[in-house]
Order: structure tokens, then sequence, then C-alpha cells
């Protein structure tokens, strides 16, 4: 075992990213992540490494395009409405099969809304983002622990399948602090990078990284290969946690993040009131953990609850993966506001019928 730190997670994550071998990063300040690009900008060039704050969002996205196509590690990081403004970038990364490591710390929206803690920013991150037919892996810590150990994985992810992979986490996550423990990690078996546009290095032409094609039967091809890869990542990288599912329950909850956190303390709440309470963690929210609900489909009496900091986007991958087998419910807090165990036990009881 490691030597545990204590750090603020947005420091954590940047350090996690050093520690992942990341050679560049390009951000520009946005709270509530600014200290992450701080972070990177106090350590990476002491280490030899290449930290530019950019003068906007696209500009930041598009000098990670280029050192991603030159085959090195990078990394950007912002917060909702700074992606918003990365949105064109991480399509034309995603559409040239570019790897890098984009961190959104969400805010509360839409428009400027608030730095306090939000999950509004699900769609944004889940249905491409951006334009065109493409997605890309989004994990969802919970903790800084975790935060630590996607941003690390998120690097290799984001080499085997030469893509852009997203952690999105909220401003709680990313103010809060927690001991951290920088674990060796088993190494994953990584492609070389023979196709990155980085001189010709014995070969007789030049590589070219490009998202353009004007020829439909050509542009068809390519949408056609990105999605059997995205079938691929499904199949590999789908990443959950089933928390006291065993046997029959009452109603499953069903979060991510901070608010799985919140939701775990409830089950222990409503078990000393008679009521059985599982919870469905997904750890990637795309690809989406449809598996989990299957294997608890047939051991819940009333169904789900989607718990999230939105107005209700989460929900409807839920009901996409329960498919009308058993009821869905909702119970939401939106604005920075963060949901309260006891007000999430109220709204389980009025399904469940109260205490047993």
């Amino acid at each position: 075992m490691g030597e545990k730190v204590l750090m603020k997670g947005n420091e954590a994550i940047a350090e996690a990213a050093i520690r992942s071998g990341c050679e560049a990063f390009y951000g520009y300040p946005i709270t509530p992540q600014t200290e992450v690009s701080a972070y990177m900008a106090k350590k990476m060039p002491k280490i030899g490494k290449v930290f530019l704050q950019a003068e906007s969002e696209v500009a930041a996205i598009n000098m990670v395009y280029g050192a991603a196509g030159a085959g090195v590690r990078v990394m950007t990081s912002s917060s909702s409405p700074g992606i918003s403004l990365k949105a064109e970038g991480i399509s034309y990364i995603a559409g040239a099969e570019l790897p890098c490591v984009i961190i959104n710390i969400v805010r509360g929206g839409p428009g400027l809304g608030g730095i306090q803690p939000a999950q509004s920013d699900y769609f944004q991150a889940t249905k491409g983002g951006a334009h065109g037919d493409f997605k890309m892996p989004v994990y969802a810590p919970s903790s800084i622990q975790e935060m630590v150990d996607l941003v690390q994985e998120g690097f290799d992810v984001a080499d085997i399948y030469r893509t852009p992979v997203m952690v999105v986490g909220d401003g709680m996550l990313g103010q809060m602090m927690e001991p951290v423990e920088f674990k060796e990690r088993e190494q994953r078996e990584l492609p070389e990078k023979t196709w990155a546009a980085a001189g010709l290095n014995g070969r007789t032409q030049h590589n070219i990284i490009n998202s353009l094609f004007l020829k439909p039967e050509e542009l068809e091809e390519h949408n056609y290969k990105l999605a059997a890869k995205y079938q691929e990542i499904e199949k590999n990288e789908t990443k959950y946690e089933m928390f006291n599912c065993e046997g029959e329950t009452d109603l499953i909850m069903v979060a991510y993040g901070t608010t799985a956190r919140i939701c775990k303390n409830v089950v222990k709440m409503a078990e000393a009131e008679g009521i059985k309470l599982g919870l469905i963690r997904p750890i990637t929210i795309w690809p989406y953990p449809v598996e989990a609900f299957n294997k608890t489909i047939d051991n819940t009496k009333h169904g789900y609850i989607s718990v999230e900091m939105s107005c209700g986007q989460m929900i409807e991958d839920v009901r996409l993966s329960v498919e009308g087998r058993k009821p869905v419910h909702f119970y939401g807090r939106v604005g920075g506001m963060v949901p309260h165990p006891e007000d999430i036990l109220n709204k389980v009881k009025e399904i469940v019928g109260g205490a047993k």
C-alpha cells in the first residue's frame, strides 16, 4: 500500500494525471475546477511537461487536438459552460480518433447558473455532447479516491480505443478533501501510437490526422467503424456498483457521484424503519450499466427510483434499462441544492407505503 495523502478533489485529479504520464495540459480557469489548472501550472513545468493557459476554452480544446494528434498523453479540464465551448473540438477529436482525458466539474445551469454542485450535464456528457454520431466513455466517481483511480484508468482507456474520455464530478467532489492513496496499478496492454503525426519515423509518408470525409461513402464507412468501436467499449468497459441489492428489496435507488454517497446513508436509515433499499451506482454513465437492472429486476417490489441533482436526466437511461418491466420513480434537487437523506427517505416511504 502507498502512503495516504489528504487532498482536495481537484488537486487529486491533477496529481493522478501527472502520475499517469500526462505530458501536456491546456485549460482555461472556471469555478469550481480552477484548482486543477492551478495545480498543473505549478507542477508540470517542474517535471519538464507542458502547461499552457489558453486564451479561451475553444483554444484549449484545439490545443488538446494537436497534442493528442502528435501522440502525447494530454488532458484538459473545465466546468459546464466551458465544456459547452469545447464541444466542437471534442467532436473533432472523436472523429479523428484521438485519445485524451477531459474533466468536467459540473456547476448548476443552464446559462452561467451557479458554482454549487449539480448533475445537470448528464445529457451533454452521455448523449454525445456535440454534433455527429459519436460517444465517449464517461466516468462518474463518487469519492476522491475514485477520482484518482478513474482518471488513471481514463488515460489507458483513451489510448486503447483512441477516444476522448470524460470524467464527470461536481463542485462538492472538486472542493472537498479526503485521504487518497496513489496505488500501483495493474498495467494494461497499450497499443503503440503508430498512427500519430509525429514525423516520418522511418516511413515514406506522413501520418495524417483528419475528421473530414467529403465522399459520403467514406464518411458512412468511418461512422460504422466508430459505431463498432463503441460496441466494444460497451462490452468491455462498463462499470457499476450494486449496494445492498442481494435478495428481495422494497425499492432500488439509482444514483451516481455525490448523490450515490447520500443514498448509501438512506439505505441505512431505511433499514432502521424496516424498509429494505438497494442501490445501483453507475460508475460509467456511458456505457450505461443495463446489466445491473437485468440482475435486480425480479427482486424489487416497487421498482426503481432515480435520485439526481437535476430535473431528471439519468432517469431516461433508467427507463430504457428497465424496459417497462417495473415502475420507475424520480427524486431530484437542482440549482446547486444537494438532496437531503431525510427528504429522499420520505419519498421512498411515499412509494413503498411507509415502514413495515
